[in-house]
């Protein structure tokens, strides 16, 4: 879903100042492209989207012809429907708001974001917010993916390397070992032992792998789960904080956006709650909604979750009292994301060598192992 410049009437000088290739990010590794299993239009083609039609808005275009722009590049068929639909519930009189919510693709954040947008004639600032919030949840996403894509891959590597040791070549080893008649040592007997295991319930492990698998994508949504699974994570270290710092950015972008757009308080925490999939922040804020609606202040609701660093907080107080929130919002969630990029690529390069090493000293403890008789054999102490 790409929009050609040269289709926009020369008469139109503006889209120079603008990027036109904002939206559109080359990547050739697979990891880099974004996934989404959801009924939901998926975030990049939001944010592309988004993109272009801010674009062509601020070049002069109205809102049904820049819809027929994106729907003429538009290539997937299922893409071009959609579009096209929209384009007609704004034929037929219907806002370009409700003509998204009519669809059911889009989050009633996105929904009441370009409500409020048309309302106050802002809707040009809130596609571009938008766009850039979704840009920004997709680059986390790759960024995040691609810093333990590797590592990943190495553990489940290894894992594999070490089942192929120990259930096919200690056999091997031990068939030799047993022939001498001799008692083997400590460390290759706990090998050969743990050989053993692992062919005698190897199905049975197999199996259980399976269960746990289908019991995590089975409860993934369910509130207990999300509560513990969310516990567990912001209890590891370094991953802990990069995971409270992704909300954190999103939360941030989203309050800025809503408030810039003269989303009253409460609304915009409402909307926050519903767009921010993530348990701690989704839990907190359902109080905090509560609080303000009988007269809290935000920060003074806010502090009761440790979800909420003590430096945000303390900003956010002195916002409320210069009437300031949306600034400090939007300088929270650019101070977010630099620590978030700095850490992802810090812990990126610290955690693969240290994955390369670990492996190192299993397979090595494994061949060790198994060569100790023979070397204890050839100096005579077996």
């Amino acid at each position: 879903m790409g929009i050609d410049i040269k289709h926009i009437n020369q008469q139109q000088p503006k889209p120079q100042k603008k990027k036109a290739t904002e939206g559109k990010t080359s990547f050739g590794a697979l990891l880099s492209q974004d996934i989404s299993f959801n009924k939901n239009f998926p975030d990049k083609k939001k944010e592309q989207f988004y993109s272009e039609i801010s674009l062509l808005l601020s070049a002069g275009t109205d809102i049904k012809t820049a819809l027929e722009l994106i729907v003429d590049e538009t290539e997937k068929e299922k893409d071009r429907l959609l579009l096209e639909g929209i384009k007609n519930d704004i034929i037929n009189g219907l806002s370009f708001s409700e003509a998204l919510k009519k669809t059911a693709k889009f989050t009633e954040y996105e929904y009441y974001s370009l409500k409020v947008g048309e309302e106050t004639s802002r809707v040009d600032l809130v596609l571009t917010d938008l766009s850039v919030f979704f840009k920004r949840k997709v680059e986390q996403k790759r960024k995040v993916s691609s810093t333990l894509s590797y590592p990943i891959f190495l553990l489940v590597a290894s894992f594999g390397m070490v089942i192929f040791l120990l259930k096919f070549l200690v056999p091997m080893f031990e068939g030799i070992l047993t022939s001498f008649d001799k008692e083997l040592p400590a460390l290759t007997q706990f090998v050969v032992d743990a050989s053993d295991t692992i062919s005698d319930y190897f199905i049975l492990f197999l199996l259980s792998f399976i269960g746990v698998f289908l019991l995590v994508y089975m409860n993934r949504k369910k509130e207990w789960f999300r509560r513990v699974t969310a516990t567990v994570i912001l209890r590891l270290p370094v991953i802990g904080d990069m995971a409270q710092k992704i909300y954190l950015t999103r939360f941030c972008h989203s309050m800025n956006l809503l408030i810039t757009a003269k989303n009253p308080l409460l609304n915009s925490i409402g909307l926050v709650k519903k767009m921010i999939d993530y348990y701690p922040i989704q839990n907190a804020l359902v109080t905090v909604e509560d609080d303000i609606m009988h007269g809290k202040l935000l920060n003074e609701s806010m502090r009761a979750f440790p979800i909420f660093p003590k430096k945000m907080i303390a900003l956010i107080k002195v916002a409320e009292e210069v009437n300031k929130l949306d600034v400090i919002f939007q300088n929270l969630d650019e101070q977010y994301s630099k620590e978030l990029d700095y850490q992802s690529e810090v812990f990126g390069k610290l955690l693969e060598p240290f994955i390369i090493v670990f492996i190192s000293v299993i397979v090595g403890f494994i061949i060790i192992a198994m060569y100790l008789p023979m070397i204890e054999i050839n100096t005579g102490l077996f």
